[in-house]
């Protein structure tokens, strides 16, 4: 055991030697592999869902969870499933609204060592344990036809991210990105435009690629109106 943050930490987080490094790399292909296959073999039969993102520290008492709680309600009377990290606070508000909708639910467990447990709202069928987040975040983006992120930490912002420059670099379909509550993401836009924009690091249209509102019946609106201007239909 070693120490680290006044706590002490088993080996499977201690930093590795090279040679451990490369004999680990040689095995976990096969745990990757299953990973990918148990998911596509679930996510496949979910139908059409968007993906809601937010911080897991968000007590039920908050703005932001009831926020999302009505958010994940409003998508699944618009015949949409939503699909979470399936642990608690925003999270397990996404899954509940499902719930209380009635529509489908999938949560996507990551193993971690703080925070993340299991919400008692995904469907039965559709909780996915996961020990890699870079399988997880896959299936956030191949089986969704949205994404809504509420306010979040450094993993709210690793896949609102990841999709951007998926879209961007056109390595997937463009499909809706929208953000909930202006004033938790204006300093963001605001550095986004007057540092990326402004240096030329990205392009005034790759400023349309999210959008930004404040209620629940905009956020779904967003999500509508995608496919509406685009004339598509979303595999219902």
């Amino acid at each position: 055991m070693v120490e680290e943050g006044g706590k002490q930490v088993g080996d499977t987080f201690r930093p590795k030697s090279w040679n451990e490094i490369k004999t680990h790399d040689s095995w976990s292909i096969f745990k990757i592999m299953s990973e990918f296959v148990e998911g596509y073999e679930k996510m496949a039969k979910m139908g059409p869902c968007v993906s809601l993102f937010g911080s897991a520290r968000k007590q039920r008492d908050q703005r932001h969870y009831k926020l999302a709680e009505e958010i994940a309600h409003r998508l699944t009377q618009q015949g949409f499933g939503v699909i979470t990290g399936g642990g608690p606070g925003i999270m397990e508000a996404g899954n509940k609204g499902a719930q209380r909708g009635g529509g489908t639910s999938a949560g996507l467990h990551i193993d971690l060592p703080i925070e993340q447990f299991g919400n008692s709202y995904i469907d039965r069928d559709k909780g996915l344990k996961f020990d890699y987040f870079f399988v997880r975040k896959v299936m956030f983006v191949k089986y969704a036809q949205g994404f809504i992120v509420m306010p979040g930490g450094f993993g709210t912002l690793d896949e609102l991210f990841e999709a951007i420059t998926l879209i961007q670099t056109k390595k997937i379909g463009r499909f809706p990105i929208v953000l909930v509550d202006s004033s938790f993401w204006s300093g963001l836009i605001n550095w986004i435009k007057g540092t990326l924009l402004a240096e030329k690091n990205i392009g005034q249209k790759d400023l349309e690629l999210f959008q930004i509102v404040n209620t629940a019946e905009e956020a779904v609106a967003q999500i509508q109106d995608f496919y509406n201007t685009y004339h598509l239909r979303p595999n219902f």
